[in-house]
């Protein structure tokens, strides 16, 4: 009975002891100390790296199934033209890999390389931007016929109208630059310069990107009465000895003026219609298609825009160009030439009359009871002998 207590009283401490010594190791705070940690890293780090070296080189897989594994002491060659083969190999190799995204926007080539009239597409005018409009609390009610739909409160303009009119308006720009008409690019907004600018050195045309002087059509004898005019053959050549015709003749006029802003630009506009000069705009969504002749519904905000339009239009005249001169060149004349001109140097025996002719006009003035005074007689009689007095004195102010 003894015994059998004391087994009962004592075995569950000595369990109790046995069972939390090592819980007590797990939850003690002791650690090793930094000297021993470093030390033991550092063997460790040596062992591996004993384990590596003593490991025998293993071929390098070749990535040409032709040409066998070589080990990495083989590879290292001496010469720098080895390695550049090398490396043209394995270019050739594995220079195709990867993703090739094609086409993609570059801004520049609009401006070095204008699409064609025959290469415009919905695509591309999608691209540009074309097809957004304003707001429908600043719409035109004239473009409605070119308006497909509204989106989140935007007017979006129809592309296939876009690319029919400016097609058109193409078509319009290449037969007037074979007739050898003159066109005027326009576009003052920031940005349409160089566009405006591209646009008429593919057609061999004139532009303007800054403020419009008004006046300068209606009244243009009084605004560009002192710019300098020329005489030019069918092949573009500058043919010299016509300045003195060309003193009192009126200024020259475009025949189509193509203008990319319309809405900053309406006294150009007004003036070509008092004067029947076709014209051509982009006409957005809160601008009047009947101030142009020819409209191209499209977005005016939009630079991108702006470039394929002034790009496919300068295209189209330099195509007419190049007719016009190939037709030149087969000795072809596809336009009218300018009146009231004579080459240098025909004008001369009108300027001499026959003395037959002066004698009768001398006989008449003198018959002339009207005529009392003799130096009024005398200029007379010196007038009928050079033929025409405006010619002498436009003469003499020029010399």
């Amino acid at each position: 009975m003894i015994i059998r207590h004391v087994a009962v009283r004592s075995g569950p401490r000595v369990f109790a002891r046995r069972s939390l010594q090592p819980l007590r190791r797990f939850l003690s705070s002791e650690v090793d100390p930094i000297d021993q940690a470093t030390n033991n890293s550092i063997k460790q780090t040596q062992s591996l790296e004993a384990q590596l070296n003593a490991l025998p080189p293993q071929p390098v897989p070749s990535i040409d199934p032709e040409t066998p594994g070589t080990s990495p002491a083989a590879q290292v060659t001496d010469s720098v033209a080895e390695q550049y083969h090398q490396y043209k190999k394995r270019q050739q190799l594995i220079g195709n890999l990867g993703s090739d995204i094609s086409p993609h926007y570059q801004p520049h080539t609009l401006l070095n390389n204008p699409p064609s009239p025959a290469d415009v597409t919905l695509e591309l005018l999608l691209a540009s931007e074309a097809h957004q409009g304003h707001a429908t609390s600043l719409w035109n009610p004239a473009n409605a016929r070119y308006i497909h739909g509204i989106r989140q409160g935007i007017h979006i303009i129809s592309l296939e109208v876009t690319a029919a009119h400016l097609r058109r308006a193409a078509k319009v720009v290449e037969e007037v630059s074979r007739r050898a008409g003159l066109i005027l690019f326009v576009g003052t907004r920031e940005g349409q310069d160089r566009a405006v600018v591209r646009a008429a050195e593919l057609s061999k045309q004139y532009h303007l990107f800054e403020r419009w002087i008004p006046g300068s059509i209606t009244n243009g004898q009084q605004i560009l009465g002192r710019c300098k005019t020329k005489v030019i053959n069918e092949k573009d050549e500058e043919i010299p000895g016509f300045e003195e015709q060309l003193y009192d003749r009126p200024v020259l006029r475009p025949d189509l003026v193509v203008c990319m802003n319309p809405l900053e630009n309406y006294v150009l506009l007004h003036e070509c219609a008092l004067n029947n000069i076709p014209t051509i705009g982009v006409i957005d969504t809160n601008a009047d298609p009947t101030w142009v002749t020819y409209p191209i519904p499209a977005n005016d905000d939009s630079l991108r825009c702006i470039q394929v339009i002034a790009g496919v239009l300068g295209r189209a005249g330099e195509a007419g160009t190049k007719q016009r001169l190939l037709a030149a060149e087969r000795g072809e004349v596809v336009y009218r030439p300018a009146k009231n001109l004579k080459m240098p140097g025909e004008d001369d025996g009108l300027a001499n009359p026959s003395p037959e002719a002066a004698a009768d006009v001398s006989q008449r003035l003198q018959n002339d009871e009207s005529l009392g005074n003799a130096d009024e007689l005398e200029a007379k009689l010196e007038d009928a002998n050079n033929g025409d007095g405006r010619r002498q004195q436009r003469i003499n102010l020029s010399a």
